[in-house]
């Protein structure tokens, strides 16, 4: 029994030091070293270089964290590897950790880990699962690069300028810092690289809206959608997969110039089904029509005679078009825009985008049009004029312009009246106002006429004077004998000034006692000249002269006095004088008298051919009459 015991104890014992690897000496066992040695040679050899394990925080300062994997000795990371976009610590003793084993250090004999490659390891691995199942996986796109995007899926991968999304876009900033779903199109770990794709996705998801938009398109359906393209005719609209065109002219009722001006590609939109072509999946889109057109209600609404405010849309030759409201066009016609100025151009009065204010002159909403003024809403100024300024009234003004046939001076209110030529001068020939008046010039005039209906105001300068013309027989009776000065010669006769303005004409036959052709040559402008008026027309504004009948008077005169006065004659009544004489003499003086008379009218100095006794020259013609329509030809 006590052997048993004492067996018993040994081998308890050796089974004690056995399991603990010591003697009882407490030294070692030689079996307990080999098996420590066996542990450490499998221990270096279960972790290799580049190898991710689980590790434990033992400590931590502020450089490292000291991490055990069980290996022959800890680990160091740097703590920057623990630290987050804050730079706070997350890192604590006994905390567990996933590590990779970078290295060993054969100097420090310790072993080199890090956290972060751990991290993409794993962040590897799960890509290369998404890759393989075909799933996806999210990421943020962090920068432009060349040809396309770089990705931050816990690694970089690009993600090519094609595949970012269904259509090119435009501003690629836009894309950057954007987090979305991709598909891995390609996965190389051994050479770092990952091409992603966003439209794989797009297109997937454009296909499955596409069937459910198609299976609910019917024509009068209002839905809603997302501009896509917007060109000069109309806008595309996704409708989810499939696109719908909506025209310009079915946007509003309404002018729009250009559909840019109401969207932009990405905004939401209503919009009704017009037509749908289901073979050619052709769509057809209405915004107008989700509300009632305006022009049902115009006549109800803008009866004639309303005064209305509205925007002016455009302008052409003939007037300005105005926006009543959304949908409604006027047109105010250059000729309703002012009471007295003739507008040439609308530009001249208003702007596009300039407020105006209108009066509805005529409607006819089933031609879809409005008639409108401008200058309905100021009163007429011509309806006040004859009173402000009645018929023979004075006025004062500026020039405002010259033209062939008169002068424009402006009044007031914008009205101008005009002077005719006609009516500058009583008595000067003007063949242009401008060689009396310059444009501005300060002038004063008489109202001669007002026409309402034609809004004519005419003026007159003349009238401010009376005509010299109607008191000129009193001034130049027949018989006077007037001085003067040659302003013209013609062949039918000379024009001699006798005032300022007033003018008579020597006809050639009244030039001399003898026959003269013309009296070119004989007469010069600017020659003083001394006649006799013969005969006044004071309503054809004419005066007869003569010079013959100054010649004729004179010899009479003369041999008046010779026989009165036995004055010296001219050698030319020599022989007929001293007849005469000796026959009074004699006393024979009814002789004398029957003689004397007949020579004396038949003397060189009268024609009397068949007159008869009578002055032969104002019986046979008329000078001033002769001289007729040659007389507006004088130069």
């Amino acid at each position: 029994m006590e052997n048993f015991q004492e067996n018993t104890e040994d081998k308890d014992l050796e089974e004690t030091e056995s399991a603990s690897g010591m003697d009882a000496s407490g030294e070692p066992s030689e079996q307990s070293m080999e098996s420590l040695l066996e542990m450490y040679e499998e221990s270096i050899k279960r972790f290799e270089e580049g190898e991710v394990v689980n590790g434990r925080i033992i400590s931590v300062d502020k450089d490292h964290v000291l991490v055990d994997v069980g290996y022959k000795s800890e680990g160091l990371i740097p703590i920057n590897e623990f630290k987050d976009v804050e730079g706070n610590v997350n890192a604590a003793v006994d905390d567990d950790v996933e590590v990779m084993i970078e290295w060993w250090d054969e100097e420090e004999e310790r072993v080199i880990l890090s956290k972060e490659k751990a991290a993409k390891v794993k962040v590897w691995d799960a890509i290369k699962d998404v890759y393989e199942a075909d799933g996806t996986i999210e990421g943020v796109i962090t920068n432009r690069v060349k040809g396309g995007f770089s990705v931050d899926i816990g690694v970089q991968a690009f993600l090519p300028g094609s595949q970012a999304d269904l259509r090119p876009i435009r501003n690629l900033d836009e894309m950057v810092g954007k987090s979305f779903d991709f598909k891995v199109l390609k996965f190389n770990r051994k050479r770092n690289n990952i091409v992603l794709s966003r439209r794989v996705l797009l297109e997937a998801e454009r296909e499955m809206k596409r069937a459910e938009t198609l299976a609910a398109i019917e024509e009068g359906k209002v839905m809603e959608g997302t501009v896509k393209n917007i060109t000069e005719y109309g806008v595309f609209v996704d409708l989810g997969g499939v696109d719908g065109l909506l025209h310009i002219t079915d946007i509003s009722w309404g002018r729009v110039k250009h559909p840019s001006e109401l969207f932009a590609i990405g905004d939401p939109i209503k919009v009704m089904i017009l037509s749908f072509d289901q073979d050619n999946e052709r769509v057809s889109l209405g915004m107008k029509q989700l509300v009632p057109d305006p022009w049902t209600f115009a006549e109800e609404k803008y009866p004639v005679g309303t005064k209305i405010t509205g925007r002016v849309v455009s302008l052409t030759d003939y007037g300005a078009f105005v926006e009543v409201e959304e949908g409604i066009e006027g047109l105010i016609h250059v000729s309703e825009m002012s009471w007295t100025r003739k507008v040439r151009h609308p530009s001249r009065v208003v702007s596009v985008g300039d407020e105006v204010e209108a009066v509805v002159l005529d409607i006819k909403p089933e031609s879809r049009r409005i008639s409108l003024g401008m200058k309905q809403t100021m009163p007429n100024p011509w309806d006040v004029i004859s009173e402000k300024y009645p018929v023979g009234s004075i006025i004062e003004g500026k020039i405002k312009n010259i033209t062939d046939f008169g002068v424009f001076i402006g009044i007031d209110d914008d009205i101008d009246g005009l002077v005719h030529i006609s009516d500058i001068s009583w008595t000067r020939r003007i063949k242009h106002p401008s060689e009396i008046y310059k444009k501005g010039d300060t002038v004063q005039a008489k109202v001669l006429d007002i026409d309402k209906g034609n809004e004519r105001f005419s003026l007159g300068i003349k009238q401010l004077h009376d005509d010299p013309w109607k008191t000129v027989g009193e001034r130049y009776p027949a018989g006077t004998d007037i001085n003067g000065t040659v302003t013209n010669v013609t062949d039918f006769g000379i024009f001699v000034e006798l005032e300022e303005g007033i003018e008579g004409l020597v006809h050639v036959s009244e030039i001399s006692k003898e026959k003269i052709k013309t009296p070119v040559g004989m007469y010069n402008v600017g020659d003083e000249l001394t006649a006799r008026v013969i005969n006044i027309n004071t309503e054809e504004r004419r005066i007869g002269l003569s010079i013959k009948r100054l010649e004729v008077d004179d010899e009479q005169e003369l041999l008046h006095d010779y026989v009165n006065n036995s004055k010296a004659a001219p050698s030319s009544f020599g022989e007929l004088l001293k007849e005469n004489l000796k026959e009074k003499l004699n006393g024979d003086t009814a002789a004398a008298e029957e003689k004397a008379a007949p020579e004396t009218e038949q003397s060189p100095a009268m024609d009397t051919d068949d007159a008869g006794g009578q002055e032969p020259e104002m019986q046979e013609h008329d000078p001033v009459q002769e001289s007729g329509d040659d007389e507006q030809d004088r130069s």
